[in-house]
């Protein structure tokens, strides 16, 4: 039985599109030169370079919800260049300098997008603020600095006065603003990118396939009403490529949640002081995720959640206390905001390994996957699914080279009920550790 997304309804990203024409469902029987699985940012990144490599041939597109709905279309918002959280702690300076150029690769490219196509997603090249509340945030704050002059890139030390200016509140002892990070509307870039794919790319939407089996040459993959035929699978499922039957028992899905405001009134912009359209991320990994959207939106993301079975893990009543708990995070940095009412609280599913480390080329015969982008989705995915629709039509690069060096085998976790409990643990006590950042 493969388990689907089962995402809520309740994204606040996706809830703020326009209402758009929906794609085809598959129907029938289908033939495709090449499949693509997944219309997130990798499989979206997949179908586009697989069409420009080779115009003359058909490509599918198939996604179990309409494009934005699902995880890519659920982040912060925040499109990240330097090696993010474990990565940046590699004992090797090379490792980090090919992910940082291959992460400044996968914003080039969609920088290029967003123009080319004139997609409307609130793109910004903002940077971003990394944040301490307390004694402990300052600690991881002081090691960041440390990485990044180690790294050799640019940052500014913002004091709690300074910041307070850009934030609207005096919640931060202090920040380091790093300049390379670019800012967005996730699940309106998801969108538009879906949006402006070349012709030979056809898209299927809310078509879930229940079954994937080979037969002679060919893959098979079973739908509700249709079928698809095909040599040559690139998976940009993430997580769910564990339902597929590849990685199983080396992919772990998390979820986390953010809610946030409508957008503010002129009075309430009055009262909140700040600046419009930046992004801060904590220094200490388990505290809160801060945003001000371009359109007056404050977000907030924290709380991890093991999901076993992702969306159909999380009931009503968890994510009501998780409404909650976000209004107190809320409250205690905008106590002058406390009537504004949050509309939209929601979860994000990702995969995450217990060795941090990204898998990029083929699982089978004609079956090839990037997966698990360990919370670094927008760029990791837009990056790994050009590279793999390279490395499936036999080209080569240094980017390419790069990209094989710096990924490899997520490891083997243990068997449940062990893994649930340990994971489970680890994230209360992280939470616990970590709440004078929350």
């Amino acid at each position: 039985m493969i388990h689907l997304p089962n995402d809520d309804h309740t994204c606040g990203w996706y809830q703020a599109l326009p209402d758009a024409p929906g794609k085809p469902q598959l129907k029938g029987e289908e033939y495709a030169d090449y499949v693509v699985l997944g219309a997130g940012f990798a499989g979206l990144a997949m179908a586009r370079r697989l069409a420009v490599l080779s115009p003359e041939s058909r490509i599918v597109l198939i996604d179990a919800q309409r494009i934005g709905q699902g995880a890519s279309g659920r982040n912060s918002g925040f499109v990240i260049d330097l090696p993010h959280k474990f990565a940046l702690e590699h004992p090797d300076p090379a490792h980090k300098q090919k992910l940082l150029s291959l992460n400044r690769s996968a914003i080039s490219q969609l920088s290029r997008l967003v123009k080319q196509y004139g997609i409307d997603c609130q793109w910004s090249a903002v940077g971003k603020y990394q944040g301490a509340v307390g004694a402990r945030g300052e600690a991881y704050l002081d090691h960041f600095e440390h990485l990044m002059t180690d790294l050799g890139e640019p940052f500014e030390h913002v004091g709690g006065a300074e910041l307070a200016t850009v934030l609207g509140t005096n919640y931060y002892s202090r920040a380091i603003y790093t300049p390379g990070g670019y800012l967005m509307q996730p699940a309106a870039l998801v969108r538009g990118l879906g949006d402006s794919l070349p012709e030979n790319v056809t898209v299927f939407e809310n078509s879930p396939i229940r079954s994937l089996r080979k037969a002679g040459d060919n893959w098979v993959l079973q739908g509700d009403h249709g079928v698809v035929n095909t040599p040559e699978l690139l998976l940009g499922t993430s997580i769910f490529t564990r339902e597929f039957g590849y990685l199983k028992n080396r992919l772990l899905p998390v979820m986390t949640f953010a809610s946030w405001t409508r957008p503010l009134t002129d009075a309430e912009m009055q009262r909140y002081g700040g600046q419009l359209n930046w992004g801060l991320t904590p220094a200490d990994h388990a505290g809160t995720t801060l945003r001000m959207t371009a359109d007056r939106r404050i977000l907030i993301r924290n709380t991890y959640k093991h999901v076993p079975k992702y969306g159909a893990s999380i009931s009503d009543a968890v994510r009501q206390q998780i409404h909650n708990d976000h209004r107190q995070v809320f409250q205690a940095r905008y106590s002058e905001l406390a009537e504004v009412p949050f509309t939209h609280t929601w979860g994000g599913v990702y995969a995450i390994s217990r060795n941090f480390t990204n898998f990029f080329g083929q699982l089978d015969d004609g079956v090839y996957a990037s997966a698990c982008d360990n919370g670094v989705g927008a760029a990791w995915g837009t990056i790994s699914g050009t590279l793999l629709a390279d490395y499936v039509m036999g080209a080569s690069s240094t980017a390419l080279t790069d990209i094989r060096q710096v990924t490899g085998m997520p490891s083997l976790n243990p068997p449940e009920p062990f893994l649930g409990l340990g994971v489970r643990s680890r994230i209360q006590l992280a939470k616990w550790q970590s709440r004078s950042e929350l």
